[in-house]
């Protein structure tokens, strides 16, 4: 049996201590964290035709200024990003100082957007009292060119093209650039960072490190004079003081360049952070000293590019410059930034206490994961659990979008193209965001998802439960959520829909508060659960066109899973019934049916609501494998055993869509067991209960509760399958040739390899094949496959899934796991072996080797490489090789709570790497 996380007492570590000190709002130990972006650009668009890739490319980020927030390099800033710290490097070789990470554009990568950098997350607290972040940076010229003409001239059959297939680091000439933060144990608005850069090669090398601070620019959007325009001046050799109208007075002060070291430093210089309207646009600059200053000095030498009378301006760097890191050696830098003015020992002032700081927040992060890793865990198992949720929460961005500002223009700048007026979001005026938010991936997606936050919050709330709960809350609120319930999708296309599982996850962190903590907060349940109400209407009154409990849905997150793209009208008028939509659905009610119960332990009313909503999963259950019209208006195919799309025709004809897909797996993810005991509290529910299932056997008699759907002792089964289907589907999803892969569930069953589906409609071919890895087809973007890659957020649903099924039937329900091979499991089991499946994803095996590196030697076998952990969009569901996005804990980060579910059982050895 799985271990059991005791309850954490509320004073068992300091930075559980810090954490409540915060939640009570005692201290504000949130003020600083990571919540720079990592690729700002994207999010700056003002074009005419919503091309925003070419609108503000990458060349334009040192130069032009941004308006909706800032990026950086391993950076930091306030909550509300007025003042903010990220580190600049030059190797003396390349063209363009390292200020943020690289990609490439959705035009230039064979398949989409990429970031083409090598960096970790290694560390990271609730609170953010202890952060470590790791670069590698290459001592050749960065190869930027190299890297976009690969690309381009690559097919979406071919592999993308990484940065280390470039061969820069073959001779390990690169440094491992580690960036620290640690905050004082009793001033929140004492940051202590430290640089320390190793030189991994054979030879010395050259290096400038560049702490740079600026000011977010609130200032040129306005008339002159409407907003007060903060400053940062030099106030002795090694500070610079910043004074800001909201924020105060802060001092950064900079240790001095470390003797016995071929080095100098710190210089400190200064320039302005407004845009370099003379490089971009040919047209005057306001002020000599513009954005991009510091990479005009450095590089080019151009000492008029920055301040040198008067020392100020709203943009500061101390420039080290170390003419050689020694080969195996390392130097270090130290910067701290705090309220108060410096000693007359301007070094001591940030030599004195550091490292004893330092080391005691290491101390507090060590204590406070100790609480929270199982018992036996292997150290790569607990390495690989500590990297997710150091993604997790250095993937928190703070996010300002004022929609109407946008649509509208600021009133000192040219006004948006007419044609912006009928662009994306056009409904949605009312949006205004200023908040901290978790971002799926900080530079390939740095905008909101509304359920990929969903799947952030459930392991975010092994660490923060009140952050995991304000996310979810905030997507509720009205500044937020449309008048018309409609939860916004995604920034760049708020009116698109994505799957409803905000209900799941407000129970999911519900529970986890209470397993963990002992905390029951009946509050945010509720809060969450009346605003999610309004949600459930928008959805039955604007995605069942028809009326008869069958959703259309649309988009639904699953990019390219079938012949069409959901987010655009059928071809002929069609209406496309969705398996998945009419089941997330399904999902939808029995998860605010258990909210509505839960909360009538306290207030009897929610029993009336909780009886809405089992009418409502009847309703779906009977559109999904029953319909008054005939066997061929099913969702479910008798026949083949499986839930299908299908198509409506105009006059009332049907016709399945024969892909067997996560589409039909869905149906698996609803299913709720009602125990006597639970249902004791509720009588009128019970009655009504009673009252339904009775009168369903008299008009449904095809699609009734079977016995097994209850038991002698009276519990109830609440599901869209009954024992026969589930065994049925079971049968499919556990066999090795369709949906069950060495790591973990396909998103299309491997027998379309042979029999792909395909459709003619109006003279063109309509095709969906079992692409294991990258898709080729171009649909939604193209920078996703849903044909058969691995994805842990539907997984991790189908895993929870099972486990319920479990709870009701018990041990006796078995089934053959994998199919064919004569293994008897319960369902439980079954979940375990799909759960230690996607841990072999990334966990070593007995050659040293993780499946997500794809066979790189480098990655798996170097001592400087092989305990890093990179967090994929999704796998090959072949050879478990990471695909997508590199970053993206805000899904993957699920791994951490699969760790902690089933640790002990993961921690067996993997043999001979199966």
């Amino acid at each position: 049996m799985k271990a059991k996380a005791e309850v954490i007492p509320p004073d068992s570590s300091a930075e559980i201590k810090r954490l409540n000190e915060s939640n009570e709002k005692k201290k504000h130990w949130m003020r600083w964290g990571p919540y720079l972006s990592e690729r700002q650009w994207v999010r700056e668009d003002y074009s005419a035709d919503g091309d925003a890739w070419r609108f503000f490319p990458h060349d334009h980020a040192r130069s032009r200024t941004y308006r909706w927030g800032e990026d950086g390099l391993a950076g930091i800033s306030d909550n509300h990003q007025r003042f903010c710290f990220s580190l600049a490097l030059w190797n003396g070789k390349d063209k363009i100082l390292k200020e943020r990470l690289y990609g490439l554009t959705n035009h230039e990568g064979n398949h989409g957007e990429d970031v083409k950098e090598l960096y970790y997350y290694l560390e990271n607290t609730p609170t953010h009292s202890y952060m470590k972040y790791l670069y590698k940076y290459p001592q050749a010229e960065f190869p930027y060119e190299q890297l976009v003409n690969e690309s381009m001239s690559r097919s979406r059959t071919q592999n993308e093209y990484e940065l280390m297939d470039t061969g820069i680091f073959n001779e390990d000439k690169y440094f491992d650039v580690f960036v620290e933060y640690a905050k004082d144990g009793e001033d929140v608005d004492d940051v202590l960072v430290k640089i320390t850069v190793h030189n991994r090669g054979p030879t010395d090398a050259p290096l400038h490190i560049i702490p740079q601070f600026w000011f977010r620019n609130t200032w040129s959007w306005f008339p002159p004079g409407e907003v007060k325009v903060p400053s940062l001046k030099k106030t002795g050799p090694l500070t610079v003081e910043a004074q800001h109208e909201t924020l105060g007075q802060r001092y950064v002060h900079f240790e001095a360049a470390p003797k016995g070291v071929s080095g100098s430093g710190p210089e400190l210089i200064f320039t302005n952070n407004e845009s370099n309207l003379k490089q971009l646009f040919n047209d005057p600059n306001k002020s000599p000293y513009v954005k991009d200053a510091f990479h005009e000095y450095v590089i080019r030498g151009d000492k008029s590019t920055v301040n040198q009378q008067d020392h100020q301006g709203t943009k500061a760097a101390g420039v080290y410059k170390f003419d050689k890191v020694p080969a195996g050696g390392h130097v270090q830098v130290r910067v701290r930034l705090n309220t108060k003015q410096s000693a007359r020992n301007q070094e001591g002032v940030v030599v004195k206490e550091f490292e004893r700081v330092l080391q005691s927040r290491i101390k507090d992060t060590e204590a406070f994961y100790s609480k929270l890793t199982i018992p036996g865990l292997s150290e790569d198992l607990r390495l690989i659990q500590r990297q997710a949720l150091a993604g997790m929460l250095w993937s928190k961005q703070w996010y300002c979008f004022d929609q109407r500002a946008w649509r509208k223009g600021d009133p000192v700048g040219p006004p948006p193209p007419a044609a912006r007026t009928n662009l994306r979001n056009k409904e949605w005026k009312h949006m205004y965001i200023d908040d901290i938010l978790s971002m799926p991936d900080k530079w390939e997606y740095p905008f909101f998802a509304a359920w990929d936050m969903a799947f952030h919050t459930v392991p975010l709330s092994i660490v923060d439960p009140a952050f995991a709960k304000k996310q979810l809350d905030l997507l509720t609120r009205e500044w937020y959520m449309h008048p018309s319930g409609q939860i916004p999708a995604y920034e760049w296309n708020f009116s698109d829909v994505n799957p409803p599982v905000h209900a799941w996850a407000t129970l999911q962190v519900y529970k986890t508060e209470d397993r963990l903590f002992g905390r029951q907060d009946n509050l945010f349940l509720e809060r969450v659960f009346q605003k999610l109400l309004l949600n459930f209407t928008w959805w039955v009154n604007r995605k069942d066109t028809e009326g008869n409990n069958v959703f259309e849905g649309g988009f639904l997150g699953l990019d390219n899973i079938g012949l069409f793209n959901r987010s655009e009208p059928m071809p002929n008028g069609a209406a496309l019934r969705q398996a998945d939509g009419t089941s997330w659905m399904a999902f939808f009610s029995l998860c605010m049916l258990h909210i509505a119960l839960e909360l009538a332990k306290r207030n009897p009313a929610y029993e009336d609501i909780a009886s809405k909503f089992l009418e409502h999963f009847f309703h779906i259950s009977d559109a999904m494998t029953y319909h008054s019209g005939g066997e061929e208006k099913s969702l479910w195919d008798a026949t083949d055993n499986f839930f299908y799309d299908s198509i409506s025709w105009p006059g009332g004809h049907t016709q399945r869509l024969k892909t067997r897909s996560l589409v039909g797996l869905i149906p698996l993810f609803s299913n709720l067991s009602l125990d006597p005991e639970y249902l004791e509290l509720f009588p009128g529910f019970t009655k009504r209960l009673h009252w339904l299932l009775a009168y369903r056997e008299r008009t449904r008699p095809s699609r009734v509760f079977k016995k097994e759907d209850t038991k002698e002792n009276g519990s109830f089964l609440l599901a869209l399958v009954d024992q026969t289907m589930l065994r049925a589907v079971l049968k499919r999803l556990l066999d090795e040739n369709e949906f069950l892969s060495p790591y973990g569930i396909r998103s299309l069953s491997k027998d379309h390899h042979q029999n792909p589906l395909v459709m003619w409609m109006n003279g063109q071919e309509f095709r969906v094949d079992y692409l294991p890895a990258e898709s080729d087809s171009g649909m939604f973007g193209g920078n996703s496959n849903w044909r058969g890659p691995i994805w842990l957020p539907t997984t991790y649903l189908l895993i929870t899934g099972l486990k319920r099924f479990h709870y009701f039937y018990g041990d006796d329900f078995q089934v053959e796991c994998p199919t064919g091979s004569g293994s008897m499991m319960n369902l439980l089991e079954v979940a375990w072996e799909i759960e230690i499946r996607l841990a072999k994803l990334v966990q070593r095996n007995q050659n040293g080797q993780r499946a997500c590196n794809g066979g790189d030697t480098k990655a798996d076998k170097d001592p400087f490489f092989k305990d890093l952990v990179l967090f994929y969009e999704y796998f090959d569901a072949e050879t478990g090789k990471g695909l997508g996005a590199s970053h993206q804990t805000g899904w993957t980060g699920l791994l951490a709570m699969i760790v902690h579910q089933v640790g002990d059982k993961c921690s067996k050895p993997i043999a001979n790497g199966k």
